[in-house]
């Protein structure tokens, strides 16, 4: 397991006199079918405040889902705002993957209160927002605030496909939370695909043209 992440970059921005610095991450962007999610998250600008979280807190991937739970509980205690986007399929497919994760991240940014001064965000950066930022490569390993975001829109997004599984059995959306895998890519040559499936993502147009070419 990885280490940690810390508080250096939010440190070093409180030390600017930033003082609602929001960590930006997604969750979803390489799934075949579901939204994509996005959280923001401002950290208390007091180290001692974000004790709770350090030691514990790290990139979403790197947690079991009930460590991910657990945690989502304390980071919603500690934090003074958490803000949740989400963009659905068929917007995916409107905007593309991109446009569409820097549209959710938008609408987190816009759920927060206090509204932030600084942004710290894992990978992408949003040049539709005038809110001074940073682009952190992998900043969810090492910005506590982005790793509490990953927390965030993990568990958000995989309850969402949990429900989803409810709606349009035979997916195994609960399992792989839409992403590509063995058990995936069968399902959807053998069902084709939902409303909740990216038809603008390559293994979803395949599984519908070979459907297609049967039903002729």
């Amino acid at each position: 397991m990885t280490e940690a992440a810390s508080l250096e970059r939010e440190r070093a921005l409180w030390i600017e006199g930033y003082r609602y610095v929001a960590g930006l991450d997604e969750a979803g962007r390489g799934a075949w079918a579901g939204p994509v999610v996005a959280a923001a998250v401002i950290l208390p600008p007091d180290p001692a405040a974000c004790a709770p979280l350090l030691g514990c807190v790290r990139d979403s991937k790197q947690l079991s889902p009930p460590q991910r739970e657990s945690l989502l509980t304390e980071i919603r205690s500690v934090a003074l705002s958490v803000g949740v986007g989400i963009v659905p399929a068929s917007i995916i497919d409107e905007l593309g993957i991109v446009s569409a994760t820097r549209l959710a991240m938008s609408q987190a940014v816009e759920a927060l209160s206090p509204a932030p001064d600084h942004l710290l965000i894992d990978a992408l950066a949003l040049p539709q927002l005038d809110i001074p930022q940073q682009a952190l490569i992998h900043g969810d390993a090492s910005s506590l605030s982005i790793a509490a975001a990953s927390i965030v829109a993990k568990v958000t997004r995989d309850r969402i496909l949990v429900a989803l599984d409810a709606r349009y059995p035979g997916y195994g959306f609960a399992r792989h939370k839409g992403y590509g895998t063995a058990a995936h890519r069968e399902a959807l040559y053998r069902l084709g695909p939902c409303v909740e499936h990216r038809r603008s993502f390559r293994p979803v147009q395949e599984a519908q043209a070979m459907l297609e070419r049967q039903a002729r």
